[in-house]
């Protein structure tokens, strides 16, 4: 069953995730606790899985991954973090948890966000150590920066928030699809990216993981959407029709949910049929990405 093999794996990376967290002491203890608390409140594990398992088709067996896996995950929990801000999305529920600003303050959650998106890069750059090809270890570690800045989430963070600020109740399609490319689909990207580059993948194939990785990423945040207008606050573990309440254009405000389902469809049809020219044993990423696609939460 798929979902006893993802529950093995998230499990296995949660156990690699603690390696790396800080201890609660000192003067700064408090930042410690909320940064773990962020860290441990859950969540699917989604990017490191990813990238454990792109590291792993195409032949990775050492180390070297796993505090790149720590570090993504601690960047993407920054930026939910920072989302629940009352300067941002105002948000006191997450992952059916109170939110880091509603346990510890605003600013403790501030601080708390900032400590996680440097404590990643600490993190990552302890792959140095492990093995003799520094060279692969320094372009993953330039990948992970650069999807994670300006030029990725951040910068599609920047135009959503804008777009909020200047009340346009209605994006246009083109800045639509860019926020989500670069606000839900980079993370992803660098995920899968860094897991080829650190296996020895060739530039080519890595260009093609990072196509394959698009396509899921674009399919994961139009199923968010959907999910938004669907599901419930049990099962999201966070309020739903927030977008419709704020007036949001989403990918459902254009296309309405039976195309929105169809086009998520679609992506993964053509993710998988990218993957397959990669001529690996893809079958359990194969799985892995439908079955998260597909979620309900």
């Amino acid at each position: 069953m798929i979902e006893q093999e993802i529950a093995k794996r998230v499990e296995e990376i949660n156990q690699i995730i603690e390696r790396y967290l800080p201890k609660e002491e000192g003067y700064q203890k408090t930042i410690f606790e909320a940064m773990n608390y962020s860290i441990r409140a859950g969540g699917k594990r989604l990017r490191p899985m990813l990238m454990q398992e792109t590291y792993r088709m195409f032949g990775g067996q050492d180390a070297v991954i796993e505090p790149f896996m720590a570090a993504m995950e601690m960047i993407h929990t920054y930026s939910l973090v920072h989302d629940d801000l009352p300067a941002m999305d105002n948000d006191e529920y997450r992952r059916g948890k109170k939110t880091t600003h509603a346990v510890y303050g605003e600013a403790m959650g501030i601080l708390a966000g900032d400590a996680l998106l440097n404590y990643a890069y600490e993190t990552a750059s302890k792959a140095l150590g492990q093995i003799d090809t520094k060279p692969a270890v320094g372009i993953a570690f330039a990948v992970l920066a650069q999807k994670a800045g300006v030029y990725g989430m951040v910068g599609g963070q920047v135009v959503d928030v804008e777009a909020d600020k200047r009340g346009e109740t209605t994006i246009a399609r083109e800045k639509l699809d860019f926020i989500y490319h670069l606000k839900t689909g980079a993370l992803i990207e660098a995920s899968m990216k860094i897991g080829a580059i650190l296996a020895g993948a060739t530039k080519e194939e890595q260009d093609c993981v990072e196509q394959v990785a698009e396509k899921i990423g674009l399919a994961f945040q139009i199923q968010d959407d959907i999910l938004d207008v669907t599901s419930t606050f049990e099962e999201l573990g966070k309020p739903i029709g927030s977008d419709e309440k704020n007036q949001k254009s989403t990918y459902v405000t254009y296309e309405g949910l039976e195309q929105s389902a169809k086009d998520v469809e679609q992506l993964l049809k053509e993710a998988s049929m990218l993957l397959a020219t990669i001529g690996k044993d893809d079958a359990f990423l194969q799985e892995l990405i439908r079955f998260l696609v597909h979620r309900n939460k």
